[in-house]
């Protein structure tokens, strides 16, 4: 999959571009596009999709613009490449891999292009990052204010590119390439100044004298003619060089087009010690005191000479960088994002994520392969932000890296803040690198910054450090997990590739246990290679045991928990005792209600420990107001607090019990009464409010998996009353979805109920099941297990659950062919209804009778049923049921020979199913539609309604 903004805008896939359609949908890809992975609101939007002031309804023409362009991306499997559109509050925001959109390709193939050394390369990599263009910037879009200023700044990038490599041409001395990639572009640009003074230069070298000239005077009418004004500098100084005959430089040698030059581009200023003093390399310094943060290299690792035979005013480059990290793997886009962070003046790059996922290797990975960017040295110092010794003191710091910048101890100011200017000083007119490792807060860096535009400060940290985002315009690049390829590759790189290859699937699922995390990762490989007779597969086998997982990631001091261990001990309490209550949640994430029922607070207060623990790195926000802890990180925090692991369980399991509940009765609020709370049952302090059905209905399919996994939890700590009724109170999603697998998670439940002994639960676990297997087409099976289910119904004196079981035995038994005994069942069923007044069932009930009356060809009583069911319901409510019952009125009626208001009740019911997203009823009333007319649009509906059933989530 490929996103185009350089020409028309465009998503390419294996099976051909996506039908974007009108222009305005264009210019909204683009405008998420531009600011790719951020949120950009509604009003932005409204102004690049309108010149004016936009329509009243620019809001819901937006919205339907978005759930367009999301089915597009959905229908494409863009979620496989990571491609994902999505609302956050009153904007949406564009998730997607930088590598997939044309215009960061380019940027990032040009800023590669102008590191490289030779010219040749750099040649290579210019037409590439050019190929990517396919015309005008935006083409096809309708181009708003924004759009039209982003069209243009890209424009304004393509020609300078164009530029650049019509300059290393004339490098090359290729000068006739140079003049034919010119004389393009300044036709289509005749009053661009740099383009044709690039080619009067180019045309001239090439030996082209009088075009050149020719060229030049063309350009001087045309300025004159259209603007009024002169030549500019670079015109005039490139017709001034052609007066002179000055051949201009030549062209480079074959080395020099492979070496680079190793001075740096402009003079570094003299370093200068304190009032005024020159400064001296540390060879001639006094020798600095031990114990500090940052360390002078010895002697033989100096890149000067020992003794200082150097003049003052020459830069000594200075080097405190540690070594590369060994068998580092992956991170090609992180380490590009920091590549393109570092571009721009004086910038500040902050690469943030959890204890052990590799932030200072990928730190020292970038420097070292970016050293030939900082000719003037590299500084380092370990802030120990979450260390047991303590950070170090910011002089201390400061002292180091004036000591390495060559200034004499006794000229090194005693106050912090002294230390801080004259580093700056020091800095002002120099390349280099500082790197700031593992930093607690924003106040520990600002001191530490340099002062020069061409300086880079690279910083690592456990903490997102928002203030260095706001005050100094840090650029954050967030750190993941590896993927598993990587993760293994890191195992080879430790153990060697022929013990790797031996056990392929022994690791990778190491990789897979150790769940990406780089430092557990190299643990793991540690263990190995100190056991050479060990296999792979038993240790994977170790360490699927949670119980003992984390002791087998750690080794001496270093591991998993140890570095968990010095995250949490800078928590404030409460954070801390939210997050050891974190580790026993049974689901796969959590929100501020789960974790304010497994804490004992309410969810404000959890919500803001939430915030400070995303903030640490232990928790990662994937959704708004929704969290995931690293597997490991879930384990280390169940071990802080190993005693409260069932008070917890219980606080959320009764969370999920009352959010069900509510769920549902919005969902279905002409549903029966539900079943009493459990014993003991824990009332969370504020349950979540549900607005409306589809707001509950959202809920109840986005929390499928959790529910599921605290009704196994459930089960398996005996809390057998909790468990059943965690999965039966999902009933409106399975009557949704019936044919979505929802089997084995009733099974559960009926094996809960059973254990409990509670006929009650027993009884209703069993209609809906026979219900769901019925529809599954295991017909046989289901009538098995809803003979039982009435009198276990009037066992327990449920009435209503009665009722229900009989309808569902009922259906099973028309399925059968007992026609009879099905109607039968459904009377009594409508019988017992009227006796409790409960509309919802009496309407089930009728329902079911009017479909047995309708196939045993009895289409008035069938007519009669449905009628009356209609009239138990609001139109408001029940529109599913309402689109089922409009249906058998229509058969009906094309049974009695009516087939005009057949066709007409029909075509209602397929309607009011596609208006409520029901696309079984919908399905069901086209089917007879495509059987009865051959109005092509029936069947158009059909094919849609029923693609939308078969690829429902």
């Amino acid at each position: 999959m490929e996103f185009r903004l350089l020409g028309t805008v465009a998503v390419e896939t294996h099976t051909g571009p996506l039908p974007l359609g009108p222009a305005k949908r264009r210019s909204l890809l683009a405008a998420l596009l531009l600011s790719a992975n951020t949120p950009v609101s509604i009003s932005r939007l409204m102004d690049s999709l309108w010149d004016d002031t936009p329509p009243l309804q620019a809001r819901s023409v937006i919205q339907g613009h978005v759930s367009r362009l999301r089915a597009l991306l959905v229908g494409a499997d863009a979620e496989a490449y990571g491609v994902e559109l999505v609302t956050l509050g009153d904007a949406y925001v564009l998730r997607v891999p930088e590598t997939l959109v044309d215009a960061q390709r380019f940027e990032e193939l040009l800023m590669l292009a102008r590191e490289q050394r030779s010219p040749g390369d750099t040649v290579l990599m210019l037409k590439e990052a050019l190929s990517h263009w396919q015309g005008p910037a935006l083409s096809g879009a309708f181009a708003g204010p924004p759009l039209r200023a982003a069209a243009h700044s890209l424009e304004e990038s393509r020609l300078a590119t164009v530029e650049l490599l019509a300059r290393t041409y004339g490098t090359l001395g290729e000068h006739h390439r140079a003049a034919a990639l010119l004389a393009a572009e300044t036709s289509a640009h005749p009053l661009r100044e740099s383009l044709a003074a690039e080619l009067v230069l180019a045309l001239y070298r090439a030996g082209r004298q009088s075009e050149a000239l020719d060229r030049f005077h063309r350009t001087r009418r045309l300025l004159a003619d259209e603007l009024g004004i002169d030549p500019g500098p670079r015109l005039a100084d490139a017709y001034a060089l052609i007066l002179r005959g000055d051949p201009g430089p030549p062209p480079a040698t074959p080395a020099a087009r492979t070496k680079a030059p190793r001075t740096p581009s402009r003079p570094a200023a003299p370093s200068a010690g304190a009032a005024g003093a020159p400064a001296v390399p540390p060879a001639a310094a006094d020798a600095p005191p031990g114990g500090g943060t940052a360390q002078a290299p010895p002697a033989a690792q100096r890149p000067w000479p020992a003794t200082p035979a150097m003049h003052p005013a020459d830069p000594l480059p200075v080097d405190l960088l540690p070594r590369a990290p060994r068998g580092f793997q992956g991170r090609t886009a992180e380490l590009a994002a920091l590549t393109r962070a570092a571009a721009g003046e004086s910038p500040v790059c902050l690469v943030t994520g959890p204890a052990g996922v590799g932030k200072t290797a990928l730190a020292l990975q970038w420097a070292h392969r970016n050293d030939a960017l900082f000719p003037d040295g590299r500084l380092f110092a370990d802030l120990r932000g979450f260390s047991e010794a303590g950070e170090p003191l910011l002089v201390d710091v400061l002292r180091e890296f004036l000591l390495a910048l060559g200034v004499p101890p006794r000229r090194i100011p005693e106050s912090a803040s002294a230390a801080a200017a004259l580093f700056r000083s020091l800095t002002d007119r120099r390349r280099l690198l500082v790197v700031l490792d593992n930093a607690r807060d924003s106040a520990a860096v600002r001191a530490l910054l340099p002062g020069g535009a061409d300086c880079v400060t690279l910083v690592t940290s456990r903490h997102r450090l928002e203030g260095l985002i706001a005050s100094d315009a840090a650029r954050p690049v967030p750190l993941d997990t590896l993927e598993a390829d990587d993760g293994t590759a890191l195992l080879a790189g430790v153990l060697g590739e022929e013990r790797v290859l031996a056990e392929p699937v022994a690791a990778r699922r190491l990789a897979e246990l150790c769940g990406g995390l780089p430092l557990a990762l190299r643990v793991t490989a540690a263990r190995l290679a100190g056991r050479p007779r060990w296999t792979l597969a038993a240790l994977a086998d170790e360490l699927a045991d949670e119980r003992g997982r984390l002791a087998c990631l750690d080794v001496d001091d270093t591991g998993v928990a140890a570095a968990l261990r010095l995250t949490v001990q800078h928590l404030p309490p409460d954070t801390a005792h939210h997050f050891a209550r974190l580790g026993h949640h049974p689901g796969g994430h959590v929100d501020p209600y789960a974790a304010a029922a497994l804490a004992g607070t309410d969810p404000v207060v959890a919500e803001a420990a939430l915030e400070r623990l995303s903030a640490a790195h232990l928790v990662a926000e994937t959704a708004p107001g929704r969290w995931v802890l690293h597997d490991l990180v879930r384990l280390y925090a169940r071990s802080l607090d190993p005693a409260s692991a069932h008070e917890a369980l219980v606080g959320v399991l009764d969370h999920c019990i009352a959010t069900a509940l509510a769920a549902a009765d919005t969902a279905e609020p002409g549903g029966e009464p539900c079943f009493v709370l459990p014993d003991g049952f824990r009332r969370p302090a504020a349950v979540r409010d549900f607005t409306g059905r589809d707001e509950a209905m959202n809920w109840l399919a986005g929390e499928r998996e959790n529910l599921a996994l605290a009704a196994q939890a459930a089960r398996g700590a005996g809390l057998e009353d909790r468990a059943w009724r965690i999965i039966l109170l999902q009933w409106p999603q399975v009557v949704w979805r019936v044919r979505d697998n929802w089997a084995p998670l009733l099974e559960l439940a009926l094996e809960s109920a059973r254990a409990g002994k509670d006929a009650y639960a027993e009884s209703r676990v069993l209609t809906l099941l026979g219900w769901v297997l019925t529809e599954e087409g295991r017909t046989a099976e289901a009538a098995a297990l809803l003979e039982r289910s009435p009198q276990l119904a009037r066992e327990a004196g449920d009435p209503l659950g009665e009722a229900t079981a009989l309808i569902n035995l009922a259906v099973v038994q028309a399925e059968l062919g007992e026609l009879p005994t099905a109607s039968e069942n459904c009377l009594r069923a409508v019988e017992l209804a009227r006796r409790e007044e409960d509309r919802h069932t009496e309407m089930l009930a009728l329902q079911h009778l009017a479909r047995m009356r309708l196939t045993a060809r009895r289409p008035e009583e069938a007519l009669a049923c449905a009628r009356t069911a209609l009239d138990l319901g609001p139109e408001h409510e029940e529109a599913a049921r309402r689109s089922l019952l409009l249906a058998i009125c229509g058969e009906a009626r094309l049974a009695l020979g009516e087939e005009e208001d057949g066709v007409r009740l029909l075509d209602r019911a397929a309607r009011e199913a596609e208006d409520a997203g029901y696309d079984e009823g919908a399905v069901r009333a086209l089917e007879v539609l495509v059987r009865t007319t051959a109005e092509p649009s029936y069947r158009l509906r059909h094919e849609r309604s029923a693609l939308r059933l078969a690829t429902a989530p």
